[in-house]
């Protein structure tokens, strides 16, 4: 039941990833830029966390975070980097396009991440299930943009 539960999750985040782009892309129409699209959609999740931290009275400790390596830092900057870039990318491919080339690129990092354990995932060897799999995924994109 949980492990269902996950998966449309999962689902969700994907659509949500489809919608975000589309209003992000129309927010730079409006302000006609797209680093202040991006600025504009980073400071209102920021306020919706400060938000949700504040109205769940979640403990703030900064203990561990100055503690941390220097690259954890680097999700913020992959954030906004990915917010900007499918600002700009939207118009140009189409949401079907550029979300299946996304979804492709993810697969194919993520199975190198999985086969070397990187960032702290457990080791999934790369195996011929998978190329197969992320082969599917880029004649899909092939597909997507070509009909």
């Amino acid at each position: 039941m949980i492990f269902v539960f996950l998966i449309i999750l999962a689902l969700l985040i994907g659509a949500s990833l489809a919608f975000q782009i589309g209003v992000n892309s129309q927010l730079r129409v409006w302000l006609g830029d797209p680093t202040q699209a991006a600025l504009v959609s980073f400071a209102t999740g920021t306020l919706a966390l400060l938000a949700y931290t504040f109205l769940m009275r979640l403990p703030w400790s900064f203990e561990g975070a100055s503690k941390a390596p220097w690259w954890v830092w680097v999700g913020g900057l992959l954030g906004a980097f990915n917010i900007t870039a499918t600002i700009i990318l939207a118009p140009r491919l189409g949401a079907a396009t550029l979300l299946g080339l996304v979804v492709t690129g993810q697969m194919i990092v993520s199975m190198l991440m999985d086969h070397h354990g990187l960032l702290g995932f457990n080791v999934h060897p790369i195996g011929w299930g998978r190329v197969c799999g992320a082969m599917l995924l880029i004649a899909g994109v092939v597909l997507i943009r070509k009909y």
